[in-house]
């Protein structure tokens, strides 16, 4: 008879996993949001203190035919302004004593880089969709006086549209249009009569086109149509009274008596259209 046979191994605390440790490789962050605002050419203020006002020329006067010797008809010009005011967006993440301790990662930077992305996507947000109630900004889409283009049958016409809604103010300088992945996964499947797929060059008719989750999906009466935006995207100003401020608190009474910590995070901006036939946006 064979003798009772005893293996050495890892899946057996006893046999030897407890000698096997577990080495954790660096940490991997999550799919985030592309955040486009500023990177579309957004007029960007930075370094303020006070209330911030942006005067525009608003109207020119009149000028007339005379005869020889004739006389003017006086005119006048006007003015007028937009402002911008600080308002706070701010996240807060409480990290107990022994996850401080104990962690492999450094997670008060884990805690930091986060809550700093997701300053700069509310900002982001706002600038696009914000509601303008309850201590947030007014971001573009919401802006009385932006022209909104009802949509074509054929995508090109919308876009066609929506070129002509700036052309036709007199409107210059660099344009592009912003919307979402459901609008390009649409127009990516645009085929002609003889099944040819359409180039996107062509659906938006040479113009840069960028996308982000952060343009709404969820408009209309149905909720589910998506924005479609062109602009000149300088006359967008979104201005920091601060940049990205995060603190580490180990002393607020949640956790001062059991060593742990707060992360605060903080952000004051504001955002405004400047001129508002600078923008024109479709519901598709």
């Amino acid at each position: 008879l064979l003798g009772e046979r005893r293996d050495q191994t890892v899946g057996t605390a006893a046999s030897g996993g407890l000698l096997v440790t577990t080495t954790q490789t660096g940490l991997v962050d999550r799919w985030r949001p592309a955040l486009k605002v500023e990177s579309m050419g957004a007029t960007v203020l930075r370094g303020l203190s006070g209330f911030v006002d942006l005067p525009m020329f608003d109207a020119s006067g009149s000028v007339g035919w005379v005869a020889e010797g004739g006389e003017a008809t006086r005119s006048a010009v006007s003015f007028k302004k937009t402002s911008i005011a600080p308002k706070t967006v701010t996240g807060e993440y409480a990290v107990s004593r022994r996850l401080l301790l104990q962690s492999s990662a450094s997670i008060e930077e884990i805690m930091r880089r986060d809550l700093g992305f997701l300053l700069a996507q509310a900002l982001d947000a706002a600038a696009i969709n914000g509601s303008g109630a309850s201590n947030q900004p007014l971001g573009l889409l919401g802006t009385a006086g932006i022209a909104a283009v009802t949509p074509s049958t054929a995508f090109s016409d919308t876009t066609a549209d929506l070129i002509a809604a700036l052309e036709l103010d007199d409107v210059t300088g660099s344009r592009a249009f912003l919307t979402n992945p459901t609008v390009m996964t649409a127009c990516r499947k645009l085929k002609d009569a003889d099944g040819h797929v359409i180039p996107t060059a062509e659906l938006f008719h040479g113009e840069r086109v960028e996308q982000t989750t952060q343009v709404p999906k969820t408009l209309g009466a149905g909720a589910n149509k998506s924005a479609l935006i062109f602009g000149t995207w300088s006359e967008l100003v979104v201005g920091y009274w601060s940049a990205v401020d995060i603190l580490v608190n180990p002393y607020h009474p949640d956790v001062a008596s059991a060593g742990g910590a707060l992360v605060h995070g903080f952000l004051d901006c504001d955002m405004t259209v400047r001129r508002k036939e600078a923008f024109a946006f479709a519901e598709v």
